[in-house]
């Protein structure tokens, strides 16, 4: 399967290594290119993350501090959403 980014999720990307990068420029390209890379599992292994009951067709993964949604459709992942867990949603 491919992975397809939402305009959302790129939104939130950027928004988290900006955050980051204010203070530690390194740390937010390390955190983003961690992140990413746990993204690119979903791959070859699409239901990795756990199912989401509010949303029917939506899967929830964690990958360290960060929280993201997708879900799956025509052979293709959305990523729907990104966001730190501490963050309120």
């Amino acid at each position: 399967m491919k992975l397809k980014f939402t305009a959302q999720a790129l939104h939130d990307l950027y928004r988290l290594r900006k955050f980051i990068a204010e203070k530690n420029p390194k740390a937010a390209t390390k955190y983003s290119e961690k992140l990413l890379s746990t993204i690119r599992k979903l791959e070859s292994n699409p239901m990795l993350g756990k199912a989401l009951e509010a949303e029917l067709d939506g899967r929830e993964l964690i990958a360290g501090h960060y929280v993201i949604h997708y879900t799956m459709r025509d052979e293709l992942i959305y990523i729907l959403k990104i966001w730190h867990g501490k963050e309120e949603r």
